[in-house]
């Protein structure tokens, strides 16, 4: 599983462990959260603006 890193603020999705705190359970891939996804840390990146990160 991949992970996601905001840009902006270094916010991590992991999609291994989800974000539960925002609604999305663990093994929640990235192509599920939807196109409005937002980082839940700063509220300034968008889903397109976060780059994957190589395990």
């Amino acid at each position: 599983m991949t992970r996601y890193q905001c840009p902006e603020c270094g916010y991590e999705y992991h999609e291994a462990a989800g974000d539960p705190h925002q609604g999305y359970p663990a093994g929640t891939t990235w192509d599920i959260l939807p196109d409005t996804f937002t980082c839940p840390d700063c509220a300034v990146r968008y889903k397109e603006d976060f780059r994957a990160l190589e395990e």
